[in-house]
């Protein structure tokens, strides 16, 4: 039989050693930057998300604060009125007692009168003809009283000028004079005329005041039309001062109702048809 030889230590001794392919460590050192690329720009990424969010979240905070003090104003204002609706409620609620108080006085004194009525109606022993023809009469005497009223006004707003002639409605004072305008029955002319050797134009004349005397409500003016003088001397307060234009039928008439010292103000009325017969 033939032995089979044995491999000796020799042999194993002389095989040459297995080397790493050359490429290996440039590629492990290209994946080794690869990656910590990776995680340089995942590091990079994670901090953006989170700035990111934090931007967010303090937007958010900001807008939070904004919003509270929003409402804190809002508060303040809504505390403001309602304090001052509770005074004004106050305020009511006293008004409305003080008008039930009223209400019950008026009434207890038309119970009371309502009584005395009927007494007087009892103790007359009033039949419903007779007194159907007293309201009649009652009526008629109201009806009358209500035309004396009327009469007494108009005299009140009417009165006799200086030369005897009924005048035509006198205003008192500038808001009168204002109303006399709004009727539109004559033309007006307000003046505010101090003491002076001038003549002031007013109108269709021109005045002069001569003097004024305040303890007796008089004064003293001299008119010039178309070179005529007329004098009306210690003339009152609110006495129509009435004279004719030269060559015409038109009169007029100076009303003052303000006498100072040196100083008066009243108002001049003449017809409508006065200024076109003028021209």
């Amino acid at each position: 039989m033939t032995d089979t030889p044995q491999p000796t230590e020799e042999i194993m001794e002389d095989a040459p050693a297995r080397k790493a392919p050359a490429w290996l460590i440039p590629a492990l050192a290209i994946v080794g930057s690869l990656f910590l690329i990776y995680l340089i720009f995942a590091q990079y990424r994670t901090n953006t998300e989170i700035t990111s969010r934090l931007d967010k979240i303090n937007a958010n905070l900001q807008a939070v604060t904004t919003r509270a003090t929003t409402l804190e104003n809002n508060y303040a204002e809504l505390r403001g009125e309602f304090d001052v609706t509770t005074e004004k409620l106050g305020m009511t609620q006293q008004q409305l007692a003080r008008a039930r108080s009223v209400a019950r006085q008026i009434r207890e004194e038309q119970r009371r009168t309502a009584t005395q009525l009927g007494t007087q109606i009892q103790e007359h022993q009033v039949q419903l003809g007779s007194l159907t023809g007293e309201v009649s009469e009652v009526k008629e005497n109201v009806a009358e009283t209500q035309d004396q009223l009327e009469e007494t006004r108009t005299r009140l707003q009417r009165t006799i000028g200086d030369m005897g002639l009924q005048s035509g409605l006198i205003a008192r004072n500038s808001e009168e004079l204002d109303e006399l305008r709004r009727r539109g029955e004559r033309d007006y002319f307000e003046f505010d005329i101090r003491k002076s050797k001038q003549y002031t134009r007013v109108g269709l004349v021109s005045i002069r005041l001569n003097k004024t005397d305040t303890k007796r409500q008089k004064f003293t003016m001299t008119l010039l039309e178309s070179d005529k003088r007329i004098e009306k001397k210690d003339k009152t307060l609110l006495e129509p001062v009435q004279f004719y234009l030269p060559g015409t039928r038109h009169l007029l008439e100076i009303v003052v109702f303000d006498i100072k010292k040196n100083h008066i103000t009243g108002y001049l009325s003449a017809p409508k048809e006065t200024a076109s017969a003028r021209r």
